[in-house]
């Protein structure tokens, strides 16, 4: 079904659509294909799984976002980029400091009362769509209707199309050996009974594979995959000593596969809530063992993280990273974990400082674990440099000599 959306966007509006599975396909499709028509716009972007949106488009479509996220990476060179943490988009929104004239949302069909839920991905759209002059939705039998937060009247609606598409899904490869040297290495500091939140991506999802021995396990995290499933099926995620939420996974994205999105369909052990919820320092501060499992571009020998860049060339962004590092380095019995590759591993960063080195306690490569927490500037640099790629060591070693003197 095609919607005429010059009927409802306005030449200079700014379109807001939900990250990754809360992008409505066709409506981005349509936006796309008659982009000329509208007069030139904007749109906000967050973390992509998308291909439909190009730099082509940048023609009559102006980029602004988080970063370089997922497939989004690839419009980074047309893209004004926004390096603000996760957690604050949403205040952003309902500031009115980010701007969204038109809400574009991935539904699931109206509950009998008339209400729908955002399906897999509420993030800040609540926001958006308290600030939107039009709401648009693209509703599919495909989209969970998921529960844990405000649901979207009908009547709220501007215009809507029935599809029968799915949400973005990713593909569940198997983890490489270096994937799963990390997660080995990682894997016994997290004792049962804690409470975990991880990115997006193989490495994140192979680390949650190697906690498949662990028990009552909880989750707290930006991003819901299937690597979550996979131990909640496994007996080892239960939620059942969380100290906040107990027996609920909190969420408020899930990414991964039809059979995740079957799962989070109307059950109340999963609670999807805004951003300003699952990032907020309060609520976090509420979790006792919270452990925060992050990846990066490259740390340097102090422990200072970078997820944004390499050099001038974004890769990345700030993302949620900060927010929960910080929150787990205070958490009672927690950490703040990096986990990458030991050639990452870097004298000095060639980016910005996405978390600071105040704000992260472990880092893990497949070479082992750097326990960072108590230790000095000099005692950091040699646990750091214990645990970067051999070949490397000896010029971190004539790097951190330099620094020293």
């Amino acid at each position: 079904m095609s919607l005429d959306l010059t009927r409802h966007i306005r030449p200079g509006d700014q379109i807001l659509w939900g990250q990754v599975t809360g992008e409505p396909p066709s409506l981005v499709e349509a936006l796309v294909a008659q982009r000329a028509a509208l007069g030139g716009v904007s749109v906000f972007l967050g973390t992509g799984l998308g291909r439909a949106l190009g730099i082509a488009h940048a023609d009559h479509i102006a980029m602004r976002g988080l970063g370089g996220l997922g497939t989004f990476r690839a419009l980074t060179p047309v893209m004004d980029i926004l390096p603000v943490h996760g957690g604050q988009a949403d205040a952003l929104i309902r500031a009115g400091r980010i701007r969204c004239d038109v809400a574009f949302l991935m539904l699931p069909p109206a509950a009998p009362d008339g209400t729908h839920s955002l399906g897999c991905c509420v993030d800040y759209m609540e926001a958006a769509i308290a600030r939107a002059r039009i709401v648009i939705a693209e509703i599919s039998d495909k989209v969970p209707d998921t529960t844990g937060h405000v649901r979207i009247p009908t009547t709220r609606l501007d215009a809507a199309i029935r599809t029968d598409r799915s949400p973005h899904t990713t593909p569940r490869a198997a983890p490489s050996a270096l994937e799963r040297a990390i997660g080995g290495h990682l894997a016994p500091l997290i004792p049962d009974g804690a409470t975990i939140q991880t990115g997006l991506g193989a490495l994140p999802e192979a680390i949650l594979a190697a906690l498949s021995g662990h028990r009552d396990l909880g989750l707290h995290s930006g991003i819901m995959g299937d690597g979550a499933l996979a131990l909640i099926e496994a007996g080892a995620l239960t939620n059942a000593r969380k100290s906040a939420d107990a027996g609920i996974s909190v969420t408020t994205t899930l990414v991964g596969s039809p059979a995740l999105y079957a799962f989070a369909h109307r059950n109340p052990t999963v609670a999807l809530r805004p951003c300003a919820h699952t990032h907020d320092a309060a609520v976090l501060a509420r979790h006792e063992h919270l452990f925060a499992i992050n990846a990066a571009v490259e740390a340097d020998l102090t422990g200072q993280v970078n997820a944004e860049a390499v050099g001038r060339r974004v890769v990345g962004g700030v993302g949620g990273q900060a927010d929960f590092a910080r929150a787990a380095a205070r958490s009672p019995g927690g950490a703040s974990v990096i986990a990458l590759p030991a050639d990452r591993i870097v004298a000095r960063l060639n980016g910005p400082v996405t978390t600071p080195r105040a704000d992260v306690d472990i880092i893990v490569t497949e070479r082992g674990a750097a326990d960072l927490r108590g230790c000095g500037l000099g005692e950091r640099m040699r646990r750091i440099i214990a645990i970067a790629a051999p070949e490397a060591r000896e010029a971190l070693e004539r790097a951190a000599r330099e620094d020293t003197t």
